[in-house]
């Protein structure tokens, strides 16, 4: 996808109609033994290929491009955080979801990024075929090239299906991950001072 404007749509969740993601739904349908021409499955590879459009959209946004202009100057240099930031990914190995909360933390060095901007990086590394680790270092590095803060500090967590609903089946197991750059890695105090406000805040995955 070419335009901006249009990828950042599908984080909004606007989905696009995909012929040959269409194609392989049927085809696994078919291979389950269902016959997809049957009320309430005729529609059903369109709907698959939508969604998984709208599911998968961080590979088509420029994660530059979209925070570009809400970065601002500003003479601010203790810790700024966003927590409970809600997320829904799927696991590359299962294609199955995993959802939680990130908290997402840095000390400014000269700039801040506009509040919303935050989830909406988050939300851009999740939207794509993922494991936790990677997707938590992910928006620690982006945080540190996009803004050249002091430090920035990311904790994941989250719930997966593919532990809850198959293999081991554990209903309450949960991963946290972090990743730490610049003055959260190096300063204890500021790591731990981060630890403790979203120790002191942190809200359950699920309700």
């Amino acid at each position: 996808m070419h335009n901006i404007e249009a990828a950042a749509e599908l984080l909004d969740g606007v989905g696009v109609a995909r012929p040959e993601v269409e194609q392989a739904v049927r085809i696994l349908l078919e291979a389950f033994g269902e016959d997809v021409s049957r009320q309430g499955l005729d529609r059903t590879p369109e709907r698959v290929a939508r969604m998984y459009d709208e599911l998968l959209a961080g590979y088509h946004v420029d994660p530059h491009a979209m925070i570009n202009e809400a970065v601002y100057d500003v003479e601010y240099d203790e810790m700024v955080i966003v927590r409970d930031i809600e997320f829904y990914s799927l696991c590359e190995h299962h294609l199955l979801p995993f959802i939680g909360r990130a908290h997402v933390a840095y000390t400014p060095s000269g700039k801040v990024i506009g509040l919303s901007k935050v989830p909406r990086i988050v939300d851009l590394f999740a939207r794509r075929l993922q494991v936790q680790e990677r997707m938590t270092r992910q928006i620690a590095d982006f945080m540190q090239a996009a803004i050249h803060p002091h430090g920035v500090g990311v904790v994941v967590e989250g719930l997966h299906l593919c532990a809850m609903m198959r293999g081991v089946k554990k209903a309450n197991a949960r991963m946290v991950t972090s990743a730490m750059c610049g003055s959260f890695a190096e300063n204890s105090l500021t790591r731990q001072e981060f630890l403790n406000l979203i120790g002191k805040s942190v809200t359950p995955i699920l309700t």
